[in-house]
C-alpha cells in the first residue's frame, strides 16, 4: 500500500518468516467492521457523480430547510423568500449576497468583512403570516367563537428593524408586542405607537414602581397594554400606582401549572418553576381585585409551558389546565377575555421532526395551532364559557429561519497523512534509531498488522507510544524519533479502520459572540457549506474559531454526528475564492446572548429583500461590523486617548516613517477585530497584479496617506470615532 512505502519492507522481524510487503490489509475485514455505503456511493462501493441533490440529503437540507432554503443547480445555497410559493426566478442565491456584501466599492460591492450576518425580512413576513394562518384555519375547521391575536417576544432579537418588520406585517392581524424589561418596555412602546390599535403589549417580568408607571402610561397613550403579575406582591404596586396615575389597568395573571415540560428548555415549568402564581396565590389575588372592586381589571390568564415544546400531547396537556383555570377565574367574576399560552412552539433544528430531544419537535405549525384551539374549545364548551382570544408568545418560531450567518474557514489543520507523507524519506531511519525494547513493540506492532489482529494492534501501539514518550522525557530520544512513532501508530490505525482523520478547519468568527447557545447549553444548529454543493465533500471537518478558548470550537452537529462533511480547501474543481459556511436557524437570541470574548464584536449585517433584476434581490440595509475601537468602548476604554498615546510613541520610536504608523494606527482602531482572509485582501486591492505588498503601506494607503497642512487623516478619523 502507497501509504506504508515508506516503511522498508525489511521491518518484518525475521523470526517470523513472512515476506513483508510493506503493505497492511484492506480496511473492514475485521469483525464488526462491515462497511456501510455511503451517500453517494453504488451498492457496490463504487462512487457515483456527486449531486446538488445528494448534497441535500447529505447534509438534511430538505428535512429542516423545507420551505425556506433548497440547493440551485449551481451548488449553491438559495432563499426562498416565500416559502413554498416562491416562483424558481425568485430564489436568492446566497453566494451572490455575499458577492455583493464583501466586493469592494470600486467594483461594485459594500465592502463590507465577514462575519456576516444575512436577514430576509421577506422570509420574516412568510413566517408570521404562516402562523397567523395556522391559527385561523384552526379556529374556523373548529367553530371556534374568538380570534387569534399573537404577540412578539422582543427579547428573542431586539434588533430596531426585526422589530419595526413584525409590527408592520403584523399590523392587518393585530399582532403585537411582549416585554419583559423597562428597556423593552420603552422599546414596544414606541414601535406600537404605528402599529395596529387592537394589538396587545404583554408587560412580562420582574416589576417596580417604575416599570409599573411606563406600563400605565402606555395604557394612557392608548396601546393595548395588560400587566402581567408574575408575583402575587406585584398586585399592590399596580394598584396603587395605577390610583395615584388615575389609570385603570387591564391585569393578567401568569399561573404556574403542574404540566412540566422534561426538558431543558422546560426548567421554567412545573410547580417549582420560576415564574408564576400558585394556585392558592391566584385565588387571593381574585378576592383582593374583588374587594377593590377591580375585579373587571383582570382579563388575561398566562403560563409558559418553555420553550421548544416537543410534542402536542404535551400542549395539550399544559393548555387543557390552564384553560381550566380561565373558565374557573370567569365563574369568579373576572371579566376574562384572552388566554396567552406563552412560547414554546418549536422548530425542528436537526430534520428528525421527532419530540425526543430539544432539537427537534413532533409537530407542524397547523398541528400547533390545532392543538392549542381544540384544547380551549374543550374546556371552556364544557364550563359554558365565552371563547377567549388566543394570544401566543411565538418568538423562536418567528425569527429564527430569516438570518444566515455565513463565515470563512481561512486554513485547516495538516492531516496525519500529509504529516506521515513530508516524513517518508527518514521514517524508516528514525525508526531503526529505537532503543531495543522499543524497538520490541514496534516489531510486534507490524507483524500483528500484517495478521489483521485488532485488539493486538491496538496494545501494542499504546504501548509503544508511551515506551517512546517516557523515554522522550528522559532525554533518550529525540523529536523526530517521537514524531516518527507517532506517525507510524497513527498510519496503522487508519489502515486498520479504527481511525477517522478529521481534519480542523480554522473560521473567521467567535463561537461566543455568535453562537453562545451551543457553548452555553450545547444548542445545535445547521452549518453547512453554502457552495460547491454540487461537488462531493472528501473531508470530515470540526471547526474552531478564532478566540483564545478551548471550548470555541464546534465538535457536535446535528444527527448525532461529530464531523461535518467538507470541501477540501483550495482543493475544489474549477472554482477560485474562499470556502464560506453558513449557520441556519439562528434568528432567536444569540446576538442578544452573544459577548466580546478576546474583544470580538457582531458580524456585519446586511437586509436582503426579493426584488426584480439578474440576482433576484436588494440590499436595503448594509451595516459593518463593530470596529476594534467599538468594542474597546464597550468597556470603558477612551479609543481617541488610546490613538494619541500610541501615535505619539510611534513617532518619538520611528525614523522618518511616523506618518505611515499613525494612519496604520488609525486603521486597526477602525477595522473589524476579525481576520483579512487572503482572498479579501487580494479583491480590496484595485489594481494589484498578485504580488505581496508591504502591509505597512497597505494600510496607510487604505486609510488615506499623509497630512494636509494641520488637518491629517488618521485624527480627522479619530474626532468621528469620538462623535
Amino acid at each position: 500500500m502507497p501509504a506504508l512505502a515508506c516503511v522498508d519492507a525489511a521491518v518484518s522481524p525475521p523470526s517470523y518468516g513472512i515476506a513483508w510487503d510493506g503493505a497492511l490489509p484492506a480496511p473492514g475485514i475485521f469483525p464488526g467492521g462491515a462497511p456501510t455505503t455511503p451517500v453517494g456511493d453504488a451498492a457496490d462501493g463504487r462512487p457515483v457523480p456527486w449531486s446538488p441533490d445528494l448534497s441535500a440529503v447529505l447534509y438534511r437540507i430538505d428535512s429542516w430547510g423545507v420551505p425556506y432554503f433548497c440547493i440551485n443547480a449551481a451548488g449553491d445555497i438559495a432563499v426562498r423568500p416565500y416559502g413554498a410559493a416562491t416562483l424558481p426566478h425568485q430564489e436568492i442565491d446566497l453566494m451572490k449576497v455575499v458577492k455583493k456584501a464583501s466586493d469592494p466599492k470600486f467594483d461594485g460591492g459594500l465592502g463590507l468583512r465577514l462575519p456576516l450576518l444575512v436577514r430576509f425580512p421577506d422570509v420574516l413576513r412568510h413566517r408570521l403570516e404562516s402562523l397567523h394562518s395556522a391559527f385561523e384555519f384552526a379556529i374556523q375547521s373548529n367553530g371556534y367563537g374568538s380570534p387569534y391575536q399573537g404577540v412578539y417576544p422582543v427579547k428573542c432579537n431586539q434588533d430596531r428593524y426585526i422589530v419595526e418588520d413584525i409590527v408592520e406585517f403584523g399590523a392587518p392581524f393585530g399582532f403585537g408586542l411582549e416585554a419583559g424589561s423597562k428597556a423593552e418596555l420603552l422599546l414596544a412602546m414606541n414601535c406600537l405607537s404605528k402599529g395596529s390599535p387592537e394589538a396587545f403589549l404583554i408587560c412580562n417580568g420582574y416589576k417596580d414602581e417604575e416599570y409599573i408607571v411606563l406600563a400605565l402610561i402606555a395604557r394612557s397613550m392608548d396601546l393595548n397594554t395588560v400587566i402581567v403579575l408574575e408575583q402575587e406582591e406585584e398586585l399592590d404596586a399596580v394598584v396603587e400606582t395605577s390610583l395615584r396615575l388615575g389609570v385603570r389597568p387591564v391585569i393578567g395573571l401568569r399561573a404556574k401549572l403542574r404540566t412540566k415540560h422534561s426538558g431543558h428548555f422546560g426548567s421554567t415549568s412545573g410547580e417549582n418553576g420560576k415564574f408564576g402564581l400558585t394556585t392558592a396565590q391566584i385565588l387571593s389575588v381574585a378576592h383582593k381585585l374583588q374587594r377593590l372592586d377591580m375585579l373587571d381589571c383582570l382579563q388575561l390568564l398566562h403560563f409558559h409551558i418553555g420553550s421548544q415544546i416537543p410534542s402536542t400531547a404535551l400542549l395539550s396537556d399544559g393548555v387543557s389546565e390552564a384553560a381550566q383555570i380561565y373558565c374557573e377565574l370567569s365563574r369568579l367574576g373576572a371579566s376574562m377575555r384572552v388566554i396567552d399560552i406563552g412560547g414554546g412552539l418549536g422548530i425542528d433544528y436537526d430534520g428528525s421532526h421527532s419530540g425526543g430531544t430539544d432539537m427537534s419537535v413532533s409537530y407542524s405549525l397547523d398541528e400547533y395551532a390545532d392543538a392549542v384551539v381544540r384544547s380551549v374549545m374543550l374546556a371552556c364548551d364544557r364550563k359554558h364559557i365565552r371563547h377567549p382570544i388566543i394570544c401566543s408568545e411565538s418568538g423562536r418560531a418567528l425569527v429564527s429561519h430569516h438570518s444566515v450567518l455565513i463565515f470563512e474557514a481561512i486554513s485547516s489543520s495538516t492531516s496525519k497523512a500529509e504529516t506521515l507523507s513530508s516524513m517518508a524519506p527518514n521514517l524508516a531511519y528514525f525508526l531503526d534509531e529505537l532503543a531495543d525494547d522499543v524497538r520490541s513493540d514496534y516489531r510486534n506492532l507490524m507483524a500483528a498488522a500484517f495478521r489483521c489482529e485488532y485488539e493486538t494492534c491496538a496494545l501494542y501501539a499504546d504501548r509503544l507510544k508511551w515506551r517512546c514518550v517516557d523515554q522522550f522525557k528522559e532525554g533518550i530520544l529525540g523529536l523526530e524519533h517521537l514524531a516518527a512513532v507517532d506517525a507510524l501508530c497513527d498510519l496503522v490505525s487508519k489502515e486498520m479502520g479504527v481511525a477517522d482523520s478529521v481534519k480542523t478547519y480554522h473560521v473567521n468568527l467567535s463561537l461566543f459572540t455568535s453562537l453562545p447557545d451551543f457553548w452555553a447549553i450545547g444548542q445545535l444548529f445547521p452549518i453547512i457549506p453554502i457552495h460547491h454543493l454540487d461537488q462531493r465533500p472528501e473531508v470530515k471537518g470540526i471547526l474552531s474559531d478564532l478566540t483564545c478558548d478551548s471550548d470555541g470550537k464546534v465538535d457536535r452537529f446535528i444527527g448525532g454526528q461529530s464531523s461535518l462533511p467538507l470541501h477540501e480547501l483550495g482543493g475544489i474543481t474549477g472554482k477560485e475564492g474562499g470556502y464560506y459556511l453558513g449557520m441556519f436557524l439562528g434568528g432567536a437570541y444569540q446576538e442578544a446572548l452573544g459577548g466580546l470574548h478576546n474583544l470580538f464584536g457582531g458580524p456585519s449585517v446586511v437586509r436582503v429583500s426579493h426584488a426584480d433584476g439578474p440576482h433576484c434581490f436588494a440590499v436595503t440595509l448594509a451595516v459593518p461590523g463593530q470596529s476594534c475601537a467599538d468594542v474597546l468602548r464597550a468597556l470603558q476604554h477612551e479609543p481617541a486617548m488610546m490613538f494619541d498615546a500610541l501615535k505619539h510613541r510611534a513617532e518619538e520610536c520611528a525614523a522618518g516613517s511616523g506618518d505611515a504608523l499613525s494612519c496604520a494606527l488609525a486603521h486597526a482602531f477602525h477595522s473589524m477585530p476579525y481576520l483579512v482572509s487572503r482572498t479579501a485582501a487580494r479583491a480590496a486591492a484595485p489594481g494589484s497584479d498578485g504580488e505581496a505588498t508591504d502591509a505597512m503601506t497597505s494600510d496607510s494607503e487604505a486609510s488615506g496617506g499623509g497630512r494636509d497642512g494641520e488637518e491629517d487623516e488618521d485624527w480627522e478619523f479619530m474626532r468621528c470615532l469620538s462623535m
